[in-house]
């Protein structure tokens, strides 16, 4: 049995004693389950048996060795394998004790459609020309195929488009849709400002076609020279043969091409994919800067901001101390951990260009991953030189801005628990839950709840809940369901227990199955099961500290009876409401305990805060409304819910009947009739429908 306070189970003991002499990977894991820590060894034994040898104290590291209830071990063959194993599991189990970045690796792409060397007719024999024969780009975002040419990945949208402006100036492809291209019958305006070659209406040959396609991608390749030089070649041969206006179409090609590499004024030299990465740690935040170069052009840059620097950086430091090696500054810390976990799953340039030196074990354990040599300088020259310098410039200014804003967004937390009289154990662990109703004329009725804590919004906790079984338009109706729903377990939890604090899972978990959480920006489940349990800092679960509602006296008196049939504590609940005139800045604070409402004026940081989150939860009612009415008014997805019923045969469906209202007027027998549509899929289609 495992005791507390540091002292642990001769089981984990004796596991610690029979470990190898190995390289691999540990997980140190809480009496709950919860990951504490994952880390790399080149020796297994000698590093987890380092953790038990001696009383830590009440430093961090002693913090996290007496929560350790539980180890796993992986024994690999390499020190490479254990530190691409380490950061796997990472990003995979988030432990507390480690530096975390978040995965938001979802760069977009410049996206080159089709194959440039197809036939320039279609093949049915007809002569007539497709979109297919006729590449076009486009931005693009998600899981690459080879279909299909891919340029990137770019650090932002922007990005994309521009070099897509630049493929249209200098190249002339096309960016509209094949349904556009098929249905086109005189040139767009695109043509007329030349930007586009005109394909859609045949100005423009396949051959020549394809050849504007090679060289714009080689110009993405960073091939600028021998396109230059392809061009002129062209440009020479034309004029030979006395063709001038084939001729000064290329001389203008090659004007624009080189144009746009003088605006760009970077003399990239051999470098055409690079990857530069700047670190700043200041206040116990930190900041990687990576900036992007890609094809010999740069592409812009993109901040990162890693979770648990301090807690983390201190373990690693004892990691560090035990191998006997010297103790490795934060910031190569943060840039290592940046470095391992960023490029699981994304193309890793040739060329890295760091702020600091990072391990060589690193860099050969990115060449094994990517397949290719990768290489790292850390005090380059010249051109490399001016782009580190660059980014080390954005790396300060970004992390500045992140400690500016968290001390604005901490003070206005601690000015509106003052302004309501609450003193909460935790500013950081101060949560708000606040609840709005949304409907059209009482059609597809929803409610929102948003979750506010640590300072921020926690769109990954939001919920919305579709409201059913109530006379539409009643809003009263629809809060006291939405307050229901939402924390009835939590009573039933805390009646159970009555000495124990209520556990986090009423609040995560929805009494009824038709609670939804839709999707977000913040990429809410779409499955409707619980999520885990909302941990505050120091594993306190609770009640929300206050519960918003937006609306005045009427909204407030629900909730009141809501939460005494509950038996919650009413003097948490607090109504939004508006001002004169609706306007902004002027709305007052009503109380369910009795208390006179409030103005906090228009000045006030908590009246700011108040209405951040009431409004964050209105647009996110709003969102769920305008999608569920749109999915019972069209009904499309009605047709795709029904088996054997794929794209071909539901737009043939849509096609015959003019739209799902004229497939759900009709008859088995006219279904049936429908190409593709059998008596028994007919028959299927029409139940579904009624």
């Amino acid at each position: 049995m495992t005791s507390e306070r540091g002292v642990h189970s001769d089981q984990l003991l004796s596991e610690v004693a029979a470990l190898p002499q190995l390289p691999g990977v540990y997980r140190y894991f809480d009496a709950d389950g919860g990951v504490l820590y994952v880390g790399k060894a080149r020796n297994l034994k000698k590093r987890v048996s380092s953790y038990f040898q001696k009383n830590h104290g009440g430093t961090r590291i002693g913090h996290m060795i007496s929560r350790i209830a539980r180890m796993e071990t992986t024994v690999v063959r390499s020190e490479a394998e254990a530190l691409l194993l380490e950061n796997n599991l990472i990003k995979a189990l988030n432990p507390r004790f480690n530096i975390l970045f978040r995965d938001d690796k979802s760069y977009p792409y410049l996206k080159i459609h089709g194959a440039p060397d197809k036939a320039g007719f279609d093949e049915a024999g007809t002569g007539a020309q497709t979109a297919a024969v006729f590449p076009r780009v486009a931005y693009y975002r998600g899981a690459v195929d080879r279909k299909h040419r891919y340029f990137g990945p770019y650090p932002s949208a922007w990005a994309v488009k521009e070099s897509i402006q630049l493929l249209q100036k200098v190249f002339r492809l096309r960016t509209c849709e094949d349904t556009v291209f098929a249905n086109r019958t005189r040139p767009c305006l695109l043509y007329q400002i030349k930007r586009c070659s005109g394909p859609c209406v045949q100005l423009v040959t396949p051959e020549a076609y394809r050849e504007d396609v090679r060289n714009a991608e080689a110009f993405l390749r960073g091939d600028t020279q021998a396109v230059l030089a392809q061009l002129e070649q062209r440009m020479l041969a034309h004029a030979e043969k006395l063709q001038f206006e084939q001729a000064a179409e290329l001389r203008n090609q090659m004007a624009a091409l080189s144009k746009v590499l003088h605006q760009q004024s970077v003399d990239t030299g051999s470098d055409k994919d690079v990857d530069i990465l700047a670190v700043k740690v200041q206040g116990g935040k930190a900041c990687v800067n990576l900036a992007m170069v890609r094809g010999g052009r740069h592409l812009g840059d993109r901040p990162y901001f890693p979770s648990h620097v301090e807690d983390a950086t201190v373990v690693q430091d004892f990691d560090d101390a035990q191998d006997e090696v010297q103790a490795q500054p934060v910031e190569v810390q943060v840039l290592e951990a940046f470095i391992a976990q960023h490029y699981i799953g994304v193309p890793v340039p040739p060329a890295l260009i760091t702020s600091v030196p990072v391990a060589r074990e690193l860099v050969e354990a990115l060449t094994v991953q990517s397949g290719i040599r990768v290489s790292a300088v850390h005090n380059p020259r010249e051109q490399r030189r001016l782009w580190l310098e660059m980014a080390e410039k954005n790396a300060a200014i970004q992390l500045a801005r992140l400690l500016a804003e968290e001390g604005s967004q901490q003070a206005r937390t601690r000015a509106l628990a003052d302004a309501l009289d609450l003193e909460p154990d935790d500013l950081d662990g101060f949560c708000v839950e606040c609840f709005d109703i949304s409907h059209t004329a009482g059609e597809a009725t929803q409610a929102s709840c948003v979750v506010f804590h640590h300072h921020k919004m926690q769109n990954a906790e939001y919920r919305r809940f579709n409201i059913d079984g109530i006379t539409p338009g009643d809003d009263y109706a629809a809060m006291r369901q939405v307050l229901t729903r939402r924390y009835a377990r939590l009573a039933e939890t805390g009646r159970d227990s009555p000495d124990a604090s209520p556990p986090a899972e009423g609040l995560e978990q929805p009494v009824a199955p038709e609670v939804e959480a839709a999707p977000d920006q913040g990429g809410a489940d779409q499955t409707g099961e619980a999520k885990p349990k909302k941990t505050y800092r120091g594993g306190a679960t609770r009640l929300p500290d206050l519960v918003l509602v937006d609306g005045g006296r009427g909204q407030v008196s629900m909730a009141r009876e809501v939460f005494a049939e509950l038996g919650l504590d009413l003097s948490v609940i607090v109504g939004v409401e508006k001002g004169e005139g609706r306007r902004v800045g002027l709305e007052e604070l009503v109380f369910a305990d009795g208390r006179e409402k409030v103005y906090l004026g228009k000045d006030s940081a908590a009246l700011m805060l108040v209405a951040q989150i009431r409004d964050e939860a209105h647009r996110f009612a709003i969102t769920g409304m305008r999608a569920r009415r749109a999915k019972v008014r069209v009904g499309g997805s009605k047709l795709e819910d029904i088996p054997g019923i794929g794209a071909k045969k539901r737009a043939r469906l849509l096609q015959r009947f003019g739209g799902i209202r004229g497939v759900a007027s009709a008859g088995v027998d006219d279904i049936a009739a429908v190409e593709g549509i059998g008596r028994d899929l007919a028959e299927e289609i029409y139940r579904a429908l009624h």
